[in-house]
C-alpha cells in the first residue's frame, strides 16, 4: 500500500504532540488529519474513515477507551486500525485497550515519532 493513500488520524489533546506526529507522518508521505478530543476522534473517524487512528487515552470529552468502545459499536474497527498512543503504561490499561479492539498499544515515552511511523508501516503491510 502506498503511504500517500494511507489515511492516518492523530487524536491527542496536546497540540505539540499532534503537530509533531502530523509533521512526521506527512514527511513520510501519509495523508494525515488531527483532532484534539474524544468527540473529534469519533466524528472524524466515522466521516473520514482513516486506515489508522493514533488515539491518546487521557483527553477531554471522551477518553480513548470510550472512543474505542463507541467505534467498535459502530463497526468502524473493520476499516480502521486503532493504535493507542499514550503515556498510560499500566498492565490493566494495556489489557483494557487491547480487549476493546486496539491493534497496538504504544507508550509515547518509549518510542520516537519515527518509530511510530515504522509501526504504522508494519501494520499496513509496508516495510
Amino acid at each position: 500500500m502506498d503511504p500517500a493513500k494511507t489515511k492516518v488520524l492523530i487524536i491527542d489533546d496536546d497540540p505539540y504532540i499532534s503537530e509533531m506526529y502530523l509533521l512526521k507522518f506527512r514527511e513520510s508521505g501519509f495523508d494525515v488529519a488531527v483532532g484534539a478530543d474524544g468527540k473529534e476522534a469519533l466524528d472524524k473517524t466515522l466521516q473520514w474513515q482513516p486506515d489508522i487512528l493514533l488515539l491518546d487515552v487521557v483527553m477531554p470529552v471522551y477518553d480513548g477507551f470510550e472512543v474505542l468502545r463507541r467505534l467498535k459499536e459502530e463497526g468502524a474497527l473493520v476499516k480502521t486500525k486503532v493504535v493507542l498512543l499514550t503515556n498510560l503504561g499500566q498492565r490493566e490499561d494495556i489489557d483494557r485497550g487491547m480487549k476493546l479492539g486496539a491493534v497496538e498499544y504504544v507508550i509515547k515515552a518509549h518510542f520516537t515519532p519515527s518509530e511510530v511511523v515504522e509501526k504504522v508501516r508494519q501494520l499496513m503491510g509496508k516495510k
